[in-house]
């Protein structure tokens, strides 16, 4: 549950948005909404003037006066009105625009450790409603509670020089409403919370279901994914019935007390008017007067629900902006723009929790221009030595070195401009295939693109396409088979022109024909390049310049294809294992 001086804390966090929009935007809405509000308090005196002034005293000249008033200050309500409500939505939409923005930024600078274990329904539920509900909370709620909190004074004030006592004896009942509601208030702020994690878990859900159809059909778990889906989604309708139910009540208790209050104005001022003690007129504007009370009062309750939706939304979105981004070295990184010794592990040493350890003491040297490959069992930390390179994740010990420098010091943007990786599962983006291949350098032209393609053994089924290099690869690159997919990754790697490549189980999920179209690719790709390449299949590294064997977070042999083979170790049982139907190489 959110404490009082927690949600100051949040609160001032989330005006700091509105701090660019202050002036003029909100400042004239804030006007207008004041100006709205202070025309409210004419009404009672509208109404004292036709009964006593002009009704009672059968004034003609009066009366002719009141019509064109009463136009007046309503068009005048109709213009303020208009005001407030472009000015509000206009610094409404640019503060959603500016929180997504720095969302989204966040989001990108993360390390990849974070995402590891982050759902991508949770991300953009924060993006998207969380975004909505703060912004309500802050234009919609702030504005509002300013102008219904200004009516409601003006209208006091009104009420209190009208009929002091009257107006005493009609607010006493409302201080006995202000406990329950602030109580109330702070379990609706929980229960928004709740909600919001539940609706990022049942985002969740039915995004896995989505993307993994085929697998669920394959299965016949249907009926399964189903019941799951509909036990979130009943435990996310207890939580929004829970939060309806303190919704629902506060309004009961404003009339309920709102009732008391008017019948005893009606009965005391109803008696002195009848006694001699008031005029009618001096009643029926108090009673007007307090009958206008009761909307923007009833509104300030409401609005402070929203407002209360809002800061669990902003909690939310406060926990993403304040994970710390990944370690860029823009500060004081040495910049690097070439390779010449190569890359070195002394000593690494690596865990994903802090606790398990995945790599103990891995010492490995990959020459410039030379090709080490990393074989070994599956789980042995192959593909977690590949991506200690451009520094997806950070060593626990040791260090990892290019050209002698240690690579935590290299500024994070020059270290990973040298590095091209091609993995098994290639992601494309939903664009064009010309835009996937020029991916991070939308400079070059299409004969660049082209060219790449050409060394890629792409180019052909790509110009075979109806739209050639203007086809969209679909989401996942879901349009394109697995070779296709990986010859167009291959494409942007070639064009990207790195010196430095990673290869992680590149062919490994391919056909016997697309991984010789894949294999054809790859050796332009290598070409003058200095390369780690991963592998299970022991065919496609036999003319590695050195093989490191890895097993349980250990090197446990290197040396070329020919001197493992001869040591008769755990790389020569891999090889027999896979082989053992075919002549020993």
């Amino acid at each position: 549950m959110i404490e009082r001086s927690e949600s100051l804390r949040v609160g001032r966090r989330m005006l700091i948005w509105m701090r660019p929009y202050v002036w003029p935007w909100f400042a004239g809405a804030l006007l207008c909404m004041v100006a709205y509000s202070a025309t409210s308090g004419m009404v009672p005196w509208l109404v004292r003037s036709l009964i006593d002034d002009v009704l009672a005293a059968g004034d003609l000249e009066a009366l002719a006066m009141l019509p064109p008033i009463i136009v007046a200050v309503f068009l005048a309500r109709g213009l303020l009105n208009y005001g407030q409500s472009y000015l509000g939505e206009y610094v409404g939409q640019h503060i959603t625009r500016d929180i997504r923005n720095l969302l989204n930024r966040r989001i990108q600078r993360l390390p990849l450790s974070y995402f590891d274990n982050a759902q991508t329904a949770s991300l953009l539920s924060r993006v998207t409603t969380d975004v909505l509900l703060v912004r309500q909370a802050l234009t919609d709620g702030v504005a509002a509670l300013l102008r219904d909190s200004t009516t409601v004074i003006v209208l006091l004030g009104v009420a209190f020089y009208l009929d002091f006592e009257l107006a005493v004896i009609s607010f006493l009942v409302f201080p006995a409403v202000v406990v329950p509601l602030q109580r109330l208030s702070r379990r609706l702020r929980r229960l928004s919370q709740d909600s919001l994690d539940k609706l990022g878990g049942l985002s969740s859900l039915l995004q896995e279901a989505i993307q993994g159809n085929r697998v669920v059909k394959a299965f016949g778990m249907e009926d399964y994914e189903q019941q799951r889906f509909n036990e979130e989604n009943s435990r996310l309708l207890r939580l929004y019935m829970k939060a309806a139910r303190i919704k629902a009540i506060t309004t009961p208790m404003m009339e309920v007390a709102a009732a008391f209050s008017i019948a005893a104005v009606l009965w005391l001022g109803g008696s002195s008017v009848i006694g001699g003690g008031r005029t009618a007129g001096g009643f029926m504007a108090f009673m007007s007067a307090l009958a206008l009370l009761y909307d923007p009062f009833k509104k300030v309750v409401r609005t402070n629900n929203t407002v209360q939706v809002g800061l669990g939304a902003a909690l939310r979105i406060f926990e993403l902006l304040d994970l710390a981004p990944e370690d860029q070295g823009d500060g004081g990184g040495e910049k690097i723009t070439a390779i010449g010794s190569g890359v070195r592990f002394e000593g690494v040493c690596f865990s994903y929790d802090g606790r398990d350890s995945v790599l103990e003491d891995i010492d490995l040297e990959i020459g410039a221009g030379e090709m080490v490959a990393l074989v070994g069992p599956s789980g042995g930390g192959k593909s977690t030595i590949a991506d200690l390179i451009p520094r997806f994740y950070n060593v626990d010990r040791g260090r990892v070195t290019l050209d002698g420098r240690n690579i935590a010091d290299l500024e994070l943007e020059s270290l990973r401009s040298l590095i091209s990786v091609v993995t098994q599962s290639t992601f494309l983006f939903n664009d064009t295939l010309a835009n996937n291949i020029a991916y991070g350098h939308p400079e070059r032209d299409h004969g660049e693109v082209e060219n790449a393609a050409v060394a890629a053994n792409a180019h052909e089924f790509i110009s075979s396409l109806p739209r050639g290099y203007d086809t969209v690869a679909g989401e996942m690159g879901v349009q394109l088979s697995g070779g296709e997919r990986q010859r167009v990754a291959i494409a942007r790697a070639l064009l990207k022109d790195a010196p430095l490549l990673i290869l992680d189980e590149a062919t490994s999920a391919l056909d016997t024909q697309s991984e010789r179209l894949v294999q054809e690719a790859l050796e332009h790709l290598v070409e003058g390049r200095t390369t780690l390449v991963i592998a299970h299949r022991l065919s496609t590294v036999r003319r590695a310049d050195r093989i490191a064997v890895v097993s349980g977070g250990r090197i446990v042999e290197t040396g070329t294809h020919e001197e493992l083979l001869e040591r008769g170790q755990l790389y020569k049982k891999l090889h027999d294992m896979q082989f053992e139907d075919r002549p020993a190489a």
